[in-house]
Formats: C-alpha cells, sequence, structure tokens
C-alpha cells in the first residue's frame, strides 16, 4: 500500500512540473518581434506612445513628483 501511495504521489509530482515546465520553455512571443511593454494600473502600453501636449505636461508633472518616466507615460496616456 506504502508503495502504490508513494508512486501516486509521484506521479502527480511529475505531471504538475511537467505542465509548468512545458509552459515556461515555450516563448509567448519570437525574439525578433518582441515589443517593450509594461503594465501599470491595470493598464498595458508596449512601444513608445504618441503623447498630446497635455499628457506630456502629465508625464513631466508625475516624474518631478517622484514617478517614474516610464509609468507616469503609461498612465498619462491612458487616464490623461
Amino acid at each position: 500500500m506504502k508503495r502504490v501511495m508513494t508512486g501516486a504521489l509521484i506521479a502527480a509530482f511529475v505531471g504538475v512540473a511537467g505542465v509548468g515546465s512545458a509552459a515556461a520553455a515555450q516563448p509567448s512571443q519570437d525574439r525578433g518581434t518582441r515589443q517593450d511593454c509594461r503594465t501599470y494600473s491595470s493598464v498595458t502600453e508596449c512601444g513608445k506612445p504618441k503623447l498630446s501636449e497635455k499628457q506630456q505636461a502629465c508625464v513631466n508633472a508625475a516624474v518631478q513628483q517622484g514617478m517614474t518616466e516610464r509609468r507616469a507615460t503609461v498612465e498619462c496616456h491612458a487616464f490623461a
């Protein structure tokens, strides 16, 4: 009985580890087309967005208050 339970535990572990490893081994995007993406406040931006004057002013103000430029760009592009 002990051998059966040990075998079941090993099989379960290998099954779980195998699923996670397979997902991690497959890249989601081709390396040649990978973009610079970031997510802040549930908003994802890829690349460098075009900002209006109002949005750029928002970025400048946020950076002066201590926010990183990358985060400020995403948040101001989405919310300003």
